[in-house]
């Protein structure tokens, strides 16, 4: 499905519903710890590096990164999982809690570790994963104790998601328990598989595997649209499963359903990292269904979403406003321009290390005119990548007054995102940039020559880190507030 015009303020709106979304999330909660330092010698004891250690980091996994995406999107969510009676187990008690919108259902297992992976990386290369873990099946008591609460908890939800990444919490057993309920209480249920057996998800609403999982699990060829939607009925004929959202990498997604099958392209793209993906689609699909969307709003929004975070750096989500900015900026090469801050400062890291030399500047850019062209042309030739900070609609209005801005935010983000000179567009709601620059640590800053140096924001900053201000010649003539004066018919 190729998106117009017409469709994209449908699913504009459709984005604006996901905040009404109530999810039953069930499924194996895991502790991501990420190790990282630096290696300047190898060992004397063995032919490996030595990682000297700089800084540790803790995520919740699995089922806690799905849920993680559902409070980001702004969705009521409640979790039901389970982890060891050890500290592991407090970390990600102690991480969970501080989601909004989230309801908490933990149970604590003695004599069963909490899984943790612990990731080792030296710049953005990883050494050793070493994982700890028990994937036995919980036994009988602890399963009736997870049922107890999913009986408990189904009410007013508009949908179920089990989240099985292979770890002893969802037994087939257990799996077949909850969608016999879900379904007895018309609720659909969402699956993210895992393995070859989609025998196990018999009765579920739609199960989201990638184009490798699908292939090892129906044993046919996946290769192009044809096979998908083949593999995907012979799952659904022979697993009783109702619908199988493919996803296919840089060929988008393919929702197959009873009678349809609907391909929704990708756009290419700059791919950073594909961690966690799966965890978004699955997220937004279950949320937009349980908003009220259709399965086809809610894979193209799956979609979109998917897109986004494929674009950051690590295991990431999406939030509603880079939803929304990805329709309406969705062609090729603009989309992942809008960035949200965490998004940028790992962007500006990789460039970074990649040697480049990283510029900024920024506006309100209200109706853009020759005079921000120069600007922008010219802050582009004093570096290799140039972020520039635009002000938010709010931060507008309280610089210039009502009535301004004259175009939203989204609609300015979107011109620059076209603009060859921008390489990165960043919106930020404070009346200055000053904390957006010592985020990123640009090491060019640039503005417009009516400005000097000492009135610049920021400026003391970029040069105590060693950057340089510079100031660009203007453009005689070019102002935003006489072009709305024109607008409106008042004189010059």
């Amino acid at each position: 499905m190729t998106v117009t015009s017409p469709e994209k303020t449908a699913i504009a709106n459709a984005i604006e519903t996901l905040t009404s979304a109530s999810v039953l999330c069930i499924g194996d909660l895991m502790l991501d710890r990420f190790v990282r330092g630096t290696v300047e010698r190898i060992s004397p004891e063995a032919p490996i590096p030595v990682l000297a250690v700089t800084s540790e980091t803790d995520l919740a996994g699995g089922a806690g990164n799905v849920v993680h995406n559902l409070s980001v999107l702004g969705a009521s969510v409640h979790l039901i999982a389970a982890v060891g009676d050890d500290a592991e187990g407090e970390t990600l008690n102690a991480l969970l809690a501080d989601e909004p919108g989230l309801t908490l259902d933990l149970l604590r297992l003695a004599g069963r570790p909490t899984t943790v992976k612990s990731r080792f990386l030296t710049g953005s290369q990883q050494m050793l994963r070493a994982d700890r873990e028990s994937t036995g099946p919980l036994d009988d008591s602890q399963q009736a104790a997870v049922m107890a609460l999913v009986k408990k908890n189904l009410s007013g939800k508009g949908a179920v998601i089990l989240s099985d990444y292979g770890k002893g919490f969802l037994s087939d057993g257990l799996i077949a328990e909850i969608i016999a309920a879900a379904r007895d209480a018309g609720i659909p249920v969402f699956v993210d598989p895992k393995g070859k057996n989609f025998n196990k998800y018999r009765g579920a609403s739609l199960t989201t595997p990638n184009r490798a999982e699908l292939a090892l699990a129906s044993g046919l060829p996946t290769g192009s649209d044809d096979e998908i939607e083949f593999a995907a009925h012979r799952i659904m004929d022979t697993c009783g499963i109702d619908n199988v959202l493919a996803t296919r990498s840089e060929q988008g997604m393919t929702l197959v359903q009873d009678h349809d099958s609907l391909h929704i392209p990708t756009h290419a793209r700059e791919v950073y990292d594909v961690a966690g993906a799966g965890d978004t689609v699955i997220a937004v699909m279950a949320a937009a269904v349980a908003a009220g969307c259709d399965y086809a709003m809610a894979a193209t929004l799956s979609n979109l979403a998917g897109g986004v975070v494929v674009g950051k750096v690590g295991t990431a989500t999406v939030r509603r406003g880079e939803l929304a900015a990805a329709v309406w900026t969705g062609e090729a090469g603009q989309r992942e321009k809008i960035a949200a801050l965490e998004t940028a400062r790992g962007r500006v890291d990789l460039w970074r290390k990649a040697g480049f030399r990283i510029g900024f500047t920024n506006g309100c850019f209200d109706l853009v005119h020759p005079g921000h062209v120069s600007l922008l042309e010219q802050a582009r030739h004093q570096c290799d990548r140039l972020v520039v900070g635009l002000n938010s609609d709010a931060s507008v209005t309280r610089l210039k007054g009502e009535g301004r801005p004259i175009q939203d935010q989204l609609s300015r983000s979107a011109v620059l995102g076209a603009m060859a000179a921008v390489d990165m567009v960043v919106i930020f709601d404070d009346d200055t940039p000053l904390s957006l620059i010592q985020a990123l640590k640009p090491d060019v800053l640039v503005k417009g020559a009516d400005y000097t140096v000492d009135t610049v924001v920021g400026a003391s900053d970029v040069q105590s880190w060693g950057g340089e201000v510079y100031l660009a010649s203007l453009v005689d003539g070019q102002s935003t507030t006489r072009m709305a004066g024109k607008l409106s018919g008042k004189p010059d």
